[in-house]
């Protein structure tokens, strides 16, 4: 009964320890389990989380019941978020029988344990990341610090090196496997950009320039008179579209069809980039202020405007997708950056915005713009995506350059 007692109710220390130890959300900022010596094992026998694993062991030995993602999974999504904005590898999480002592499995000072691992199955590489413990010492979570690789196999283990709250080991080192799948994303499905697709540039009230700017790619207004784009013939490699003989001339392609097609398809872009859900979503991220950060592949969304002050590096592979979802304008500062990181594609990357988009004086963006407001591009400023504004485009001696196939993976 005295035994029962201590399990419900543990002592002093053990409620110290996981305070300490204790983080909100889902991510952690728990100890690097990525190095440091091998923890020992009081067993050689090894077994998957659940009901089998509890085969053997006594009422007071603490066993993994369940794990996330489930032994043998096939499609674990490469990276998660958590409701405090933390953006990392997917998270791995173990449910033990019974409370545990969290200074057997959050280890500090960093480094010292290696309790909780994971690692690649076919290599053997460890993956770096933080282990950190619930509040109840039931649950500890694995956060990697990078997103998963695509495709890829990976085997978690937790060692006996575990002790529950009254010190007793983990029957028996536990191990699972899993394999993410093969695209880096959450689950986002395709869309298309139909006619708009076509443009680098496509605008409803016109496209002022100061020259000279350099556009690689179509360019387009529509419903207004093609007397409002305002670029010269050799400033667009490619061709301008204009809804009568006023646009530019002598290059001018005189074509309202294709250009009210155009319109409408970026129309609906923005309607379908605006309604996209994900039950990953990161929500709120840095409060608007996305600068200096790290972004993995996800859907993001603000109901506040984004504010780029200092660079902003988005990783991910070939086939991974942005989308961001802004409540009010983006305004990025001058001399920044949108970098792209690990073969990541400016083509795949949405910025959805109701307010005008404002990029500063020779800083550089990647993605594809839908704004229902006016995009402005400061003196120099240069831009790899495409621009689509249901109002208009200012230039001023800017490069904008048009990406590839627009669509969404």
């Amino acid at each position: 009964m005295n035994r029962f007692a201590n399990l419900v109710k543990p002592p002093m220390w053990f409620l110290a320890l996981l305070l300490a130890a204790f983080v909100t959300g889902c991510g952690s900022s728990g100890e690097d389990v990525g190095a440091g010596p091998s923890a020992g094992s009081s067993s050689t026998d090894t077994v998957a989380p659940g009901p089998a694993g509890t085969e053997g062991a006594a009422d007071s030995d603490p066993t993994v019941t369940s794990a996330s993602p489930i032994n043998g999974a096939t499609d674990t999504t490469t990276s998660s978020s958590c409701n405090d904005n933390l953006v990392s590898g997917r998270t791995l999480t173990a449910t033990f029988s019974q409370p545990m002592n969290p200074a057997t499995i959050s280890s500090s000072p960093a480094g010292t344990l290696r309790t909780f691992t994971l690692k690649e199955t076919a290599t053997g590489i460890d993956v770096p990341g933080t282990v950190v413990m619930s509040a109840d010492g039931t649950v500890a979570t694995f956060t990697p610090t990078a997103a998963l690789k695509p495709d890829t196999s990976y085997t978690a283990k937790i060692t006996t090196a575990a002790t529950s709250a009254e010190g007793v080991p983990l029957a028996k080192t536990v191990k699972w496997t899993f394999t993410t799948k093969a695209v880096p994303s959450i689950g986002m499905e395709p869309f298309t950009c139909g006619a708009a697709g076509s443009f680098v540039i496509l605008a409803k009230a016109g496209v002022t320039n100061v020259p000279t700017s350099v556009i690689t790619g179509n360019v387009g207004a529509s419903p207004i008179t093609g007397a409002a784009i305002g670029l010269s013939c050799p400033e667009v490699t490619g061709t301008i579209y204009s809804v009568d003989a006023a646009g530019p001339l002598p290059c001018a392609v005189v074509a309202p069809g294709l250009l009210t097609d155009a319109v409408i398809a970026a129309e609906a872009m923005y309607t379908n980039a605006a309604g996209r859900t994900s039950p990953e979503a990161i929500t709120g991220l840095g409060a608007g202020e996305i600068g200096g950060q790290t972004l993995l592949p996800g859907l993001y969304n603000w109901t506040t405007g984004v504010s780029i002050s200092t660079d902003v590096t988005l990783s991910g592979g070939p086939d991974a997708v942005w989308i961001f979802q802004v409540g009010e304008g983006i305004t990025q500062a001058s001399g920044t950056n949108v970098i792209l990181q690990g073969g990541a594609l400016p083509e795949n990357v949405f910025w959805q915005a109701p307010g005008i988009v404002a990029i500063g004086t020779d800083a550089h963006f990647e993605g594809v713009v839908l704004s229902q407001s006016d995009i402005t591009l400061g003196t120099r400023a240069s831009v790899t995506g495409r621009l689509f504004s249901e109002k208009s485009v200012t230039l001023d001696q800017n490069t904008v350059t048009e990406s590839g196939p627009c669509f969404v993976q």
